[in-house]
Order: C-alpha cells, then sequence, then structure tokens
C-alpha cells in the first residue's frame, strides 16, 4: 500500500492528458471523531500518538491493534496523517454524491477494506470504505458495496454483516490464502441475511469467466437490491502478474466490471486497494480513469512519455497479456454452482430496507465557505503554484472560478430558457446553465502528503469546461471522430435514463433499472475488448462528475 503507487497512477493519469476532464478537490484529514464513528476510540487514540521511536513503549497495546513489529501494519513515519487523509477523501467522495456535486467519485488511494473497528490488518489501518458507506447512509436507504480485490472484503462485511442497508459482494480467492473468510455460506445474519454475498473463486480465472459471473450476479443484485448508491472496490492484485495474486486478469476484464456497474447510472465512488506489482496497479488505474471517463478510446497502448516512464519498462505497453501458462483451475461446473447459489439466495431480498429513512444527519465535514470566495480562490491559486513545482503542466493550473449562481438566479435563467426555446433561439438554456455549474472531481495529491486542489483550464470562451455536463438526469457529450471537440451535445432522450434525475437518486426513486443492452455471459469477451478501437467500435467520449484521487 505504499504511496508510490498512487503517485505512478497520478504520473499516468497526466501523461494521458485525463486530467483535462476531470475537476480535483484537496479533501480534509478525518478528525478522532470522524474516525471514531466506526473505530473504537482507543484504536483511533493509540494510532495517533504512535511513533517508529516509541512504538515499543505501547508493545501491549500494539500486540492488541494488530500494528508494529512483526505484523503486516507497521508503524511508519506520517502513517496517521496519511490515513486519515485517504480516509477523508472517501468521506468527502460520499459527500459530493451526497449534495449532487458529482455522479462519480474516484479516490485511488483508499479501498482499504481489511481494517476492523479496532484492529489494523493486511496494509489497512483505518476502514475508509466503512466510514464512506456511513456517510452515503445520511441520504441514501441502501448503499451496495462491490469488491473486485483478490482479497476477501472482512472488514466492510464484518461492518455492516447484521445490516439490510448495506448489502456487500465480494469475488475473491478463497481457500488457504488471507484473510481466510468469505465462504460462499456466509449470507449475513440477523437483519442482514442474504445481504452479504461472497463469490469464492479459485486461481487463474481469466477474463471471460470472472466477467461473465460478475454481470450475471450484478444483474440481479442491482434488480433486487435497488441501491441508492454504489462503492466498487477496485483491488489491482486480481490482475494477471501481480506479485500476490493468483488470477489472470488483464486490465480489459477488470475495467469491464467498472464499465458495467457504471451503466446503471447510480451515483458511484470508485476506490482503490489492493496490487502489488506499481507499475500494473498504475496502469489499471489509469486506465479505468479513461474508462469512467468513457475516454479510453484515446488511450494508445503506447505509454506517452512521462514522470514516472521509465517504470513501465521494458515494453513500455499500456495493457497487460493473460498468462499462457497459468491454468485456470475453476471449472465451468464450478462457476455454475457459485451462480445458482448466490441467485438462489438473491431471492430472498426484501426490495425496501426494514430500517425507516427518518432525516438526513449532518456531513462529518461542513461545507466548504472558502469555496466560493475571494479566500477560497486564493486557496486554489496558492496549491496551484505548489503542484507546479510538482512538474504538473502549466495548463493545468487554475482557471478562475466561474461564479455560481443563486437559487433565485438559476430559477430566472430556466425560466428565460424556456421563453427562448419557445421562440426559437437554440442553445439559449444550456449556455446560461454551463455559466454557473462546474463538474466535480475529487483529488488527492498523495506525492505531497497531503491533498491538493487543482482544477483543469478551461476551453474556448470560458463559458463551457471540457467533458460533458448533465442537467436533470440528461447526458450532453462531445463527440468527434478521432478526438474530442469543443462544444456539447444532448445524446439521452427523456426517458432513456434508467434512474432519472439525481434528485430521483436522492429519493430512492427507482434507482436501479436494468442498463439497456445488457452483454449476455458468452458476450463478455466482446465486452472485455472494448476500448481497444479494433473489435468494438464504441462511441467513447470524455465525460462529466468524475471525483478523482491520484
Amino acid at each position: 500500500m505504499k504511496p508510490q503507487r498512487i503517485r505512478a497512477t497520478h504520473s499516468l493519469i497526466l501523461s494521458y492528458d485525463l486530467y483535462r476532464h476531470l475537476e480535483t478537490f484537496c479533501p480534509q484529514k478525518a478528525d478522532l471523531h470522524q474516525l471514531s464513528t466506526f473505530h473504537d476510540s482507543d484504536y483511533v487514540d493509540f494510532l495517533s500518538k504512535t511513533v517508529p521511536s516509541n512504538v515499543h513503549e505501547f508493545a501491549k497495546q500494539a500486540q492488541r491493534f494488530g500494528v508494529g513489529p512483526g505484523t503486516d501494519c507497521p508503524v511508519f513515519d506520517g502513517v496517521f496523517d496519511f490515513q486519515r487523509t485517504c480516509a477523508g477523501a472517501s468521506i468527502e467522495a460520499a459527500q459530493r454524491l451526497n449534495h449532487g456535486r458529482a455522479e462519480i467519485a474516484v479516490n485511488w488511494a483508499g479501498g482499504l477494506h481489511h481494517a476492523k473497528k479496532s484492529e489494523a490488518a493486511g496494509f489497512c489501518y483505518f476502514n475508509d470504505i466503512v466510514l464512506c458507506i456511513l456517510e452515503l447512509l445520511k441520504h441514501h436507504q441502501r448503499v451496495l458495496y462491490i469488491d473486485i480485490d483478490i482479497h476477501h472484503g472482512d472488514g466492510v462485511e464484518e461492518a455492516f454483516f447484521t445490516s439490510n442497508r448495506v448489502m456487500t459482494v465480494s469475488f475473491h480467492k478463497h481457500g488457504d490464502y488471507f484473510p481466510g473468510t468469505g465462504d460462499l455460506g456466509d449470507i449475513g445474519a440477523y437483519g442482514g441475511k442474504f445481504h452479504t454475498v461472497n463469490v469464492p473463486l479459485k486461481d487463474g480465472v481469466d477474463d471471460n469467466m470472472f466477467v461473465g459471473l460478475f454481470k450475471n450476479i450484478m444483474e440481479r443484485v442491482m434488480e433486487r437490491f435497488r441501491p441508492g448508491a454504489v462503492v466498487l472496490q477496485c483491488g489491482a492484485d486480481s490482475l494477471t502478474g501481480d506479485r500476490l495474486g493468483v488470477f489472470n486478469l488483464t486490465l480489459k476484464g477488470h475495467a469491464a466490471c467498472v464499465r458495467y456497474i457504471q451503466q446503471f447510472c447510480v451515483p458511484l465512488v470508485v476506490l482503490g486497494g489492493g496490487g502489488y506489482t506499481l507499475k500494473n496497479v498504475a496502469r489499471c488505474w489509469a486506465f479505468e480513469t479513461g474508462v469512467i471517463l468513457n475516454h479510453e478510446a484515446w488511450m494508445p497502448n503506447e505509454i506517452p512519455n512521462g514522470s514516472c516512464f521509465e517504470s513501465f519498462g521494458p515494453d513500455y505497453k499500456l495493457h497487460l497479456t493473460a498468462s499462457s501458462s497459468m491454468q485456470n483451475q475453476n471449472t465451468a461446473d464450478d462457476i455454475l454452482r457459485l451462480q445458482t447459489e448466490v441467485l438462489k439466495n438473491l431471492k430472498q431480498v426484501e426490495v425496501a430496507p426494514a430500517v425507516p429513512f427518518f432525516h438526513t444527519p449532518g456531513d462529518f465535514f461542513a461545507e466548504d465557505p472558502l469555496e466560493d470566495d475571494e479566500k477560497g480562490e486564493a486557496k486554489r491559486q496558492s496549491n496551484g503554484k505548489r503542484l507546479l513545482e510538482l512538474g504538473v503542466p502549466p495548463d493545468f493550473g487554475m482557471a478562475p472560478s466561474r461564479q455560481r449562481l443563486s437559487d433565485e438566479e438559476e430559477d430566472d435563467a430556466e425560466g428565460l430558457g424556456d421563453m427562448a426555446e419557445f421562440a426559437g433561439v437554440p442553445h439559449f438554456e444550456r449556455g446560461q446553465r454551463d455559466k454557473g455549474k462546474d463538474t466535480d472531481v475529487l483529488g488527492l495529491c498523495v506525492a505531497l502528503g497531503v491533498g491538493d486542489p487543482f482544477r483543469h483550464a478551461e476551453a474556448g470562451d470560458g463559458e463551457g469546461a471540457e467533458g460533458a455536463k448533465r442537467k436533470g438526469g440528461k447526458e450532453t457529450e462531445q463527440r468527434s471522430e478521432g478526438k474530442p471537440e469543443e462544444g456539447v451535445k444532448d445524446e439521452r432522450e427523456p426517458g432513456d435514463s434508467p434512474n432519472g434525475t439525481e434528485t430521483e437518486h436522492r429519493n430512492g426513486v427507482d434507482p436501479t433499472s436494468r442498463p439497456n443492452e445488457m452483454p449476455a455471459p458468452d458476450d463478455a469477451e466482446d465486452v472485455e475488448m472494448e476500448g481497444t478501437g479494433k473489435e468494438v467500435e464504441r462511441d467513447a467520449r470524455p465525460s462529466k462528475d468524475v471525483i478523482m484521487l491520484d
């Protein structure tokens, strides 16, 4: 879980110019109170005061909490602040979804799924995923957690094992393998019975088998559970060639799972996780950033030159080739048995939770009063200088913030838009809308030790940011034959979105209808090949509303 993984990912995202379609924000560090909403206060206090030089003074506590020498969670300089930053970023990602500021939030430094209430495990100290889900539950009746890390997501499962407001779904290696949990028969307990889904797999599972099984199960999960928000953990140790992994997935197979969940158009938090071959982790998360942006068609296999270019030798290619020498120990009968048992359990899931939803609690973090005033702009300008010191391109710098419209101004603009459309004035409403709204993307520059906010340079006349804009559940997008051009075009008709508006998402109104043209299991390979520009022609385009942690 070294920060170098995030630095390499950040470098690759810059090299592929994906940052131009993102807006990033500096997350606040989670404080002791926020961490204690899930973690035991004694455990949080212990980590806050423990450093390498004094860990021997807390030997008994260290042993109790699974931290220190002889464990997989050593004490190192800055561990507390680093973990607080990762946790705070995931919390803020949830908040931006809760308030409709973004539809997708990405924190590649998150996804630490092994941490327990009062115990560190598997290189995880604070469980940012649980904290993120707790924040989402303030606005959403049901939250779905999906884990495609090769290790079982035991910490998250344990936290919500008796809850029917959270469903956890984990695809993982089972048997004599860390953490040794996640049996097919572990389905939850009490009110949460049938809300825990485990899909234990054997060594060598490949793209076709994994993606086909994933889609068949997740289609039924979305149909029965109908979540208001989804958290997807994208651990890269399930890729072929991982130092600790034993699966045989390529980037295309791994990313096909991300793309499939994105098609449901439910508010989505995407997190990182495991991954122990640094260059492959960066490849995976950079490519999946492109997939989330619908921009993968403009990501050539030849890795562009960048600050970490030498890390991707000797071939300097983006995509991985599945190992021909690794045997798939999962038979067709094994997969059919797994799928049949899981689908049988899912039939027992009630569509609505038993827990009533009375009110919306306050946020962990207060609204940032600096974001809309001169001090906030000065803060962004200052952080822009720090980014330049890191070698971030000048056009990645601080564009002046657009003035946000008040509620009255926005109502007036919509009224003018209606009159203008009635009079036959084209694109009037869109222009008024774009003046006051930004794409929201959360960013964490782990290379600094803390995050830095930065915003993409604006294009054209300054009124429309690069990337697509969305209003009322309608998606607008950029198109071109070879590369994205300026301008936007409304693609989707009012009835096309399976979920409607973001307001409907938050109110729990049918948020998870089945996506159109859902591939059958036999078509898994075609889906996995999407984004190569060869076998499947795809209308890829940069998207909006993505929250990203570099």
